[in-house]
């Protein structure tokens, strides 16, 4: 069984470009429509198999490469001299006078020094106690939950849910913790990367600056109070390398947002993606309710299909060859994960849903070499949790009408997704 492409939701009058009739140099590889109505399989399958480096000369983002396979994409994360991940992530060039510094858009070693502030807020030990936290809420989330009528899962589980998680990492105030998924939504929403859908400019900028302004009371309020609450904001002030960078706004706000986009997105998207997907693949479910253990194989799974980042961008240091290509220093090289986690030669049936399939996570979603997300396994954990919980008290959990997918190039997700549930009899 292959996904079907969905065009139920497209436009009167719009259709499914014909990819296979087009030269190679027409090929539109920057239309976010494509994740909006769920028909990018058949570009990517084709670039994949005739040209696995593309050059695209114009688009609202300026020339770019895309790669296409597995395994090119993680040839060139590991190559960190040749491709920077600075001065930006995804495939638009930051403004000149607002150039937000994260250690993501960063290459060693100044990315380690900024990574290692806040990487210890997912070890192991902390992990252990954010479970207990996560599944109180998921409990009670679920619990809330309307029966036998529709309602919409990611405002109501995926949304919610990923919201009070970002606010717990922050030690956010719990009444305005909704900003934060705003913010997060704004600062993905650039008209460049939406189809001319999204913000401009001037409103994303707004946003950032009541972010920053926020985020910078935080910092002096909690500065020096003395308090042992295990929260980013207190660990960048704790470690030497980024105990001052509240000086230094324009890297503070880009790792603030970094954190933020990377605590919401994937997660949010990958908890209605699931939903989704064992609709669309009824004997994948059978398969974990008759085997519940399935659950973290399944979890997996769900976020290769899903790639709720569709892409990561580099930036050529030298005049280079890769593949064949020419590539020259300066230009933008956008990795496509969502083509590699779906590329024939690595994954075994790519185009399945498959929860239990042989090395599930050995996937692109998370990224790979130095740059790989840090919250993986936080992600998984809040993923595992709402599927215990849902199949210990749900016996149905059906699509109640058809998803609508965000229109992004940058964030491949849900903005509404109708769904019904029935609990079981106890």
């Amino acid at each position: 069984m292959h996904e079907k492409i969905n065009v139920m939701n497209m436009p009167m009058g719009a259709s499914v470009p014909d990819y296979s009739g087009m030269p190679l140099e027409e090929l539109d590889v920057s239309d976010p429509r494509m994740f909006q109505y769920d028909y990018w399989q058949a570009l990517f399958a084709r670039l994949r198999k005739e040209c696995p480096v593309h050059f695209q000369a114009d688009s609202p983002a300026g020339p770019f490469w895309s790669v296409t396979r597995y395994e090119d994409i993680i040839a060139i994360e590991r190559d960190t001299e040749a491709f920077s991940s600075a001065p930006a992530i995804s495939m638009l060039d930051p403004e000149p006078d607002m150039i937000l510094r994260m250690f993501i858009a960063m290459d060693p070693p100044e990315h380690d020094d900024q990574r290692r502030a806040v990487h210890h807020v997912v070890a192991p030990r902390n992990l252990q106690e954010f479970e207990t936290l996560i599944r109180e809420r998921t409990i009670e989330v679920l619990e809330a939950l309307p029966e036998d009528e529709p309602f919409d899962w990611v405002k109501l589980v995926s949304r919610d849910l990923t919201t009070k998680m970002l606010a717990t990492l922050f030690d956010y105030p719990w009444e305005e913790r909704n900003s934060l998924t705003e913010w997060s939504d704004m600062f993905t929403s650039d008209v460049r990367l939406t189809g001319g859908e999204g913000a401009t400019r001037e409103v994303i900028i707004e946003h950032i600056t009541a972010c920053l302004q926020r985020f910078t009371e935080l910092w002096h309020e909690r500065k020096g109070d003395g308090k042992e609450t295990f929260d980013l904001i207190r660990m960048l002030q704790a470690d030497p390398n980024t105990e001052n960078m509240v000086d230094d706004p324009l890297t503070y706000m880009g790792n603030i947002m970094l954190l933020i986009v990377g605590g919401n997105d994937t997660t949010r998207n990958s908890m209605s993606g699931g939903v989704v997907f064992l609709n669309q693949f009824p004997d994948e479910m059978t398969k974990v309710r008759e085997n519940p253990d399935l659950i973290p194989s399944m979890v997996s799974e769900i976020i290769r299909y899903q790639t709720p980042l569709p892409h990561m961008r580099r930036t050529a240091t030298r005049d280079l060859e890769f593949a064949g290509k020419r590539i020259a220093k300066g230009e933008k090289v956008v990795l496509w994960y969502v083509s590699g986690n779906h590329d024939e030669s690595v994954i075994e049936r790519p185009n399945d849903f498959w929860i239990d399939r042989p090395s599930v996570r050995n996937h692109l979603s998370f990224g790979a070499g130095i740059h790989r997300c840090m919250g993986n396994r936080l992600a998984e954990m809040q993923l595992r949790i709402l599927w215990e919980e849902v199949l210990k008290r749900f016996e149905t959990i059906e699509l109640a009408g058809e998803p609508q997918r965000t229109c992004n190039l940058f964030i491949r997700g849900f903005t509404h997704l109708p769904v019904r549930v029935t609990r079981f009899r106890r």
